[in-house]
Protein backbone atom coordinates (compact mmCIF):
# COMPACT_ATOMS: atom_id res chain seq x y z
CA UNK A 1 0.00 0.00 0.00
CA UNK A 2 1.42 3.55 -0.94
CA UNK A 3 1.99 5.73 1.62
CA UNK A 4 -0.10 8.83 1.81
CA UNK A 5 2.63 11.23 2.75
CA UNK A 6 4.68 9.79 0.27
CA UNK A 7 2.36 10.14 -2.58
CA UNK A 8 1.43 13.65 -1.26
CA UNK A 9 5.23 14.78 -1.81
CA UNK A 10 5.24 13.19 -5.26
CA UNK A 11 2.51 15.44 -6.06
CA UNK A 12 4.14 18.58 -4.36
CA UNK A 13 7.43 17.26 -6.32
CA UNK A 14 5.59 17.25 -9.55
CA UNK A 15 3.52 20.91 -9.52
CA UNK A 16 6.75 22.15 -8.12
CA UNK A 17 8.57 20.90 -11.49
CA UNK A 18 5.53 21.86 -14.04
CA UNK A 19 5.60 25.18 -12.36
CA UNK A 20 9.20 25.48 -13.28
CA UNK A 21 8.45 24.10 -16.77
CA UNK A 22 6.13 26.40 -17.01
CA UNK A 23 7.93 29.23 -16.32
CA UNK A 24 10.60 28.43 -18.34
CA UNK A 25 8.42 28.42 -20.90
CA UNK A 26 6.86 31.89 -20.32
CA UNK A 27 10.23 33.28 -20.16
CA UNK A 28 11.67 32.23 -23.22
CA UNK A 29 8.06 33.71 -24.82
CA UNK A 30 8.86 36.82 -23.71
CA UNK A 31 12.27 37.04 -24.56
CA UNK A 32 12.14 35.75 -28.09
CA UNK A 33 10.07 37.13 -31.15
CA UNK A 34 9.39 39.86 -33.55
CA UNK A 35 7.47 43.84 -33.33
CA UNK A 36 6.32 45.06 -36.21
CA UNK A 37 6.04 48.76 -35.93
CA UNK A 38 4.88 51.72 -38.46
CA UNK A 39 6.50 54.90 -39.00
CA UNK A 40 5.25 57.75 -39.59
CA UNK A 41 6.98 61.42 -40.97
CA UNK A 42 5.20 64.22 -41.51
CA UNK A 43 7.15 65.29 -44.57
CA UNK A 44 6.07 68.86 -44.45
CA UNK A 45 7.32 69.44 -41.14
CA UNK A 46 10.87 68.90 -42.77
CA UNK A 47 10.53 71.56 -45.25
CA UNK A 48 13.34 74.33 -44.62
CA UNK A 49 11.41 77.99 -43.80
CA UNK A 50 11.35 80.16 -47.36
CA UNK A 51 11.20 76.86 -49.20
CA UNK A 52 7.03 76.56 -49.01
CA UNK A 53 6.33 75.59 -52.65
CA UNK A 54 7.98 72.46 -52.31
CA UNK A 55 4.73 71.26 -50.37
CA UNK A 56 2.58 71.12 -53.18
CA UNK A 57 4.74 68.36 -54.54
CA UNK A 58 4.83 66.22 -51.63
CA UNK A 59 2.09 64.80 -49.25
CA UNK A 60 2.45 65.94 -46.27
CA UNK A 61 2.78 62.40 -44.51
CA UNK A 62 4.86 58.87 -45.33
CA UNK A 63 4.28 55.68 -43.78
CA UNK A 64 6.58 52.47 -43.50
CA UNK A 65 7.25 49.50 -41.81
CA UNK A 66 9.95 47.93 -39.60
CA UNK A 67 10.37 44.96 -37.59
CA UNK A 68 12.63 43.93 -34.52
CA UNK A 69 13.60 40.61 -34.20
CA UNK A 70 15.00 39.96 -30.58
CA UNK A 71 16.01 37.65 -28.13
CA UNK A 72 17.15 37.42 -24.27
CA UNK A 73 20.98 38.66 -25.79
CA UNK A 74 20.33 40.41 -29.00
CA UNK A 75 18.24 42.59 -31.50
CA UNK A 76 17.95 43.25 -35.32
CA UNK A 77 15.80 45.92 -36.48
CA UNK A 78 15.29 46.02 -40.15
CA UNK A 79 12.69 47.58 -42.51
CA UNK A 80 9.88 45.20 -44.48
CA UNK A 81 10.81 45.97 -48.08
CA UNK A 82 7.73 46.90 -50.28
CA UNK A 83 7.13 45.90 -53.52
CA UNK A 84 6.79 49.49 -54.91
CA UNK A 85 8.05 52.62 -53.55
CA UNK A 86 5.60 55.11 -52.27
CA UNK A 87 4.10 57.63 -55.33
CA UNK A 88 4.45 61.40 -54.42
CA UNK A 89 2.12 64.15 -56.21
CA UNK A 90 4.14 66.74 -58.59
CA UNK A 91 3.11 69.49 -60.19
CA UNK A 92 3.79 70.85 -64.00
CA UNK A 93 3.79 67.39 -64.97
CA UNK A 94 5.95 65.49 -62.98
CA UNK A 95 5.75 62.46 -60.60
CA UNK A 96 8.23 62.71 -57.70
CA UNK A 97 9.05 58.91 -55.91
CA UNK A 98 10.20 59.01 -52.08
CA UNK A 99 12.08 56.40 -51.09
CA UNK A 100 13.14 55.46 -47.49
CA UNK A 101 16.86 54.82 -46.31
CA UNK A 102 17.43 51.31 -45.89
CA UNK A 103 18.97 50.84 -42.01
CA UNK A 104 19.51 47.82 -40.30
CA UNK A 105 20.41 47.78 -36.14
CA UNK A 106 21.32 45.28 -34.69
CA UNK A 107 22.37 45.83 -30.73
CA UNK A 108 23.89 43.32 -28.19
CA UNK A 109 23.12 44.87 -24.86
CA UNK A 110 25.51 42.50 -23.00
CA UNK A 111 28.76 43.10 -24.90
CA UNK A 112 27.41 47.07 -25.48
CA UNK A 113 27.70 46.33 -29.57
CA UNK A 114 25.74 48.07 -31.82
CA UNK A 115 26.40 47.70 -35.67
CA UNK A 116 24.48 49.55 -37.94
CA UNK A 117 24.25 49.73 -41.78
CA UNK A 118 22.54 52.43 -43.57
CA UNK A 119 21.71 52.90 -46.60
CA UNK A 120 22.20 56.96 -47.57
CA UNK A 121 22.22 58.34 -51.24
CA UNK A 122 22.59 54.71 -53.04
CA UNK A 123 25.61 54.04 -50.65
CA UNK A 124 25.63 51.30 -47.84
CA UNK A 125 27.61 52.88 -44.70
CA UNK A 126 28.10 50.08 -41.60
CA UNK A 127 28.78 51.97 -38.36
CA UNK A 128 29.80 50.12 -35.51
CA UNK A 129 29.33 51.57 -32.09
CA UNK A 130 28.98 51.06 -28.61
CA UNK A 131 25.51 50.95 -26.81
CA UNK A 132 24.68 54.35 -24.63
CA UNK A 133 22.17 55.03 -22.34
CA UNK A 134 20.05 58.25 -23.33
CA UNK A 135 19.48 60.22 -20.70
CA UNK A 136 15.36 59.28 -20.15
CA UNK A 137 13.19 60.96 -17.82
CA UNK A 138 10.37 58.38 -16.21
CA UNK A 139 7.17 60.46 -16.44
CA UNK A 140 4.04 59.72 -14.78
CA UNK A 141 1.53 58.55 -17.93
CA UNK A 142 0.91 54.94 -18.41
CA UNK A 143 -1.18 53.91 -21.47
CA UNK A 144 -1.93 50.46 -23.18
CA UNK A 145 -0.42 49.58 -26.41
CA UNK A 146 -1.57 45.69 -27.98
CA UNK A 147 -2.77 45.05 -24.62
CA UNK A 148 0.62 45.82 -22.97
CA UNK A 149 1.02 48.34 -20.16
CA UNK A 150 3.33 51.50 -20.76
CA UNK A 151 4.92 53.70 -19.06
CA UNK A 152 6.32 57.58 -20.35
CA UNK A 153 10.37 58.38 -20.64
CA UNK A 154 10.82 61.22 -22.45
CA UNK A 155 14.52 63.64 -22.99
CA UNK A 156 15.94 65.74 -25.06
CA UNK A 157 18.14 64.70 -28.09
CA UNK A 158 21.34 67.60 -28.47
CA UNK A 159 23.31 65.46 -30.10
CA UNK A 160 22.55 67.14 -33.56
CA UNK A 161 24.78 70.69 -33.87
CA UNK A 162 21.70 72.24 -35.99
CA UNK A 163 18.68 71.33 -34.45
CA UNK A 164 17.16 69.89 -31.18
CA UNK A 165 14.80 66.84 -30.99
CA UNK A 166 12.14 66.09 -28.09
CA UNK A 167 11.76 62.37 -27.54
CA UNK A 168 9.11 61.01 -25.97
CA UNK A 169 8.75 56.85 -25.79
CA UNK A 170 6.62 54.27 -24.58
CA UNK A 171 7.52 51.24 -22.71
CA UNK A 172 6.25 47.97 -21.42
CA UNK A 173 8.35 46.02 -18.43
CA UNK A 174 5.76 43.35 -19.29
CA UNK A 175 8.75 42.59 -22.19
CA UNK A 176 12.87 42.09 -21.73
CA UNK A 177 14.21 45.48 -20.90
CA UNK A 178 16.79 47.59 -23.34
CA UNK A 179 14.44 46.44 -26.46
CA UNK A 180 13.14 49.04 -29.09
CA UNK A 181 13.11 50.57 -33.04
CA UNK A 182 16.34 52.11 -33.84
CA UNK A 183 18.44 53.08 -30.92
CA UNK A 184 15.76 53.87 -28.64
CA UNK A 185 16.16 51.07 -26.30
CA UNK A 186 18.21 51.80 -23.41
CA UNK A 187 14.86 51.50 -20.77
CA UNK A 188 13.77 49.24 -18.49
CA UNK A 189 11.45 47.45 -21.18
CA UNK A 190 10.45 47.27 -24.36
CA UNK A 191 10.00 50.52 -26.47
CA UNK A 192 6.33 49.61 -28.32
CA UNK A 193 6.03 53.55 -29.51
CA UNK A 194 8.15 56.84 -30.40
CA UNK A 195 7.18 60.29 -31.05
CA UNK A 196 10.09 63.13 -31.99
CA UNK A 197 8.84 66.17 -32.07
CA UNK A 198 5.29 66.19 -31.40
CA UNK A 199 4.58 64.35 -34.75
CA UNK A 200 7.61 64.92 -36.78
CA UNK A 201 8.12 61.27 -36.86
CA UNK A 202 6.55 58.87 -35.20
CA UNK A 203 7.19 55.00 -34.68
CA UNK A 204 4.55 52.43 -33.01
CA UNK A 205 4.12 48.75 -32.70
CA UNK A 206 1.20 47.05 -34.80
CA UNK A 207 1.83 43.75 -33.88
CA UNK A 208 3.73 41.42 -31.37
CA UNK A 209 4.18 37.94 -31.95
CA UNK A 210 6.35 36.13 -29.17
CA UNK A 211 7.95 32.83 -30.85
CA UNK A 212 11.03 31.48 -31.70
CA UNK A 213 13.35 33.37 -34.03
CA UNK A 214 14.73 31.53 -37.46
CA UNK A 215 18.18 31.17 -38.11
CA UNK A 216 17.84 33.84 -41.09
CA UNK A 217 16.15 36.25 -39.28
CA UNK A 218 19.15 37.26 -36.57
CA UNK A 219 22.01 37.94 -38.95
CA UNK A 220 24.77 41.10 -38.21
CA UNK A 221 25.21 43.27 -40.99
CA UNK A 222 28.41 43.42 -42.66
CA UNK A 223 28.12 45.08 -45.98
CA UNK A 224 28.83 48.52 -46.37
CA UNK A 225 31.44 51.17 -45.77
CA UNK A 226 33.29 50.96 -42.77
CA UNK A 227 33.36 54.53 -40.95
CA UNK A 228 32.75 56.05 -37.70
CA UNK A 229 28.77 57.66 -36.44
CA UNK A 230 31.00 60.73 -36.32
CA UNK A 231 32.04 60.40 -40.10
CA UNK A 232 28.84 59.23 -41.33
CA UNK A 233 27.22 62.04 -39.76
CA UNK A 234 29.40 64.84 -41.00
CA UNK A 235 28.47 63.31 -44.53
CA UNK A 236 24.66 63.14 -44.23
CA UNK A 237 24.86 66.42 -42.93
CA UNK A 238 27.28 67.86 -45.57
CA UNK A 239 24.47 66.31 -48.72
CA UNK A 240 22.03 67.13 -46.95
CA UNK A 241 22.92 71.30 -46.75
CA UNK A 242 23.68 71.18 -50.25
CA UNK A 243 20.49 69.33 -51.00
CA UNK A 244 18.60 72.04 -48.48
CA UNK A 245 17.60 69.15 -46.30
CA UNK A 246 15.54 66.55 -47.54
CA UNK A 247 14.35 63.36 -45.14
CA UNK A 248 15.16 59.93 -47.86
CA UNK A 249 16.05 60.34 -51.31
CA UNK A 250 13.46 62.20 -53.89
CA UNK A 251 13.61 60.74 -57.71
CA UNK A 252 12.06 63.74 -59.96
CA UNK A 253 10.43 61.79 -62.91
CA UNK A 254 8.86 63.12 -65.94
Amino acid sequence: MINPKMMKAVAIAIGILVSVLAARVVLAQTTEGVITYEMKINLHRRIPAGQEARKSMIPEFRTSKQQLFFNADESLYKPIIEDEEEPMHGGGGMRMRFMQPHVEVYINPTSSAITSRREFMGKDYLINDTLKISPWKLGTETKEILGYACNMAYYIDESQKDRTQEITAWFSSQLRPLLGPELYGSLPGAVLAVDINNGERVIVAKLIELRPLKKSEMKIPTSGQKVTQAEYRKTVDETMKQMGGSGGRMIIRN
